[in-house]
């Protein structure tokens, strides 16, 4: 499974680069405003720092609008993707920008059919937002399941899901149980990947009995 973080804020970015995990990241607007930069020097620094896709969303609901957008934001730098919703303009202009090889994002996605209609007009991502569909009641994680049950049937759909709205990291474990390909992730949840509290209490034993020992690996 491949790691995005769901951010703009640059500090987070760099320093879960540094681990070599981070394989893209995805911005939307309400992002980009928590971050307070502007819009188009943080996107910059954003690919600068990932060599992997960084999604960068359009605003306009026009497909004319959408695709003037995507030229602007195709400028910034190689590895954007853009993201368009789900809706019948938005997968226009995937459809247009597919064509010309560009990568394509189509984001809030809440069903099969949508999910479906993506990968039809040549998506390189679908984005389903399962937390979003928690918060109404129903599960998100089946949206999951069931998209991919349906794509495996049909190999000529390239588009990978993508995992998003993930609140806690049961998500992001239930999606690598279903085989999604991409999850992404605030950077509170990923940190709290490595969290366990036995790992606390052993690293705190081996410390305590090598310092009884006197010795230090790395001398003073």
């Amino acid at each position: 499974m491949k790691f995005f973080v769901d951010t703009a804020d640059l500090d987070e970015i760099r320093d879960l680069a540094a681990t070599g995990m981070v394989d893209g990241v995805t911005t939307n607007p309400s992002l980009v405003a928590k971050a307070g930069r502007d819009f188009f020097e943080a996107l910059q620094e954003i690919c600068d720092l990932v060599p992997g896709p960084v999604s960068a969303e359009v605003t306009a609901t026009d497909t004319d609008g959408m695709l003037r957008e995507a030229e602007k934001l195709r400028a910034v730098a190689d590895n954007i993707a853009i993201k368009v919703p789900t809706t019948w303009d938005g997968l226009k202009a995937c459809r247009r920008l597919a064509d010309e090889g560009v990568m394509v994002n189509v984001t809030l996605c809440f069903s099969v059919n949508q999910a479906i209609l993506a990968a039809k007009a040549g998506a390189a991502f679908v984005s389903p937002f399962v937390g979003r569909l928690d918060d109404i009641g129903q599960i998100g994680m089946d949206l999951i399941a069931d998209i991919k049950q349906v794509y495996d049937h049909y190999p000529a759909f390239k588009t990978e899901i993508l995992v998003a709205s993930v609140r806690h990291v049961t998500h992001l474990l239930d999606a690598a149980r279903l085989g999604a390909d991409i999850c992404t992730i605030p950077p509170n949840v990923l940190r709290q990947l490595i969290r366990h509290p036995l790992t606390d209490a052993g690293l705190a034993a081996f410390l305590a009995d090598w310092e009884k020992t006197g010795q230090k690996i790395v001398k003073d």
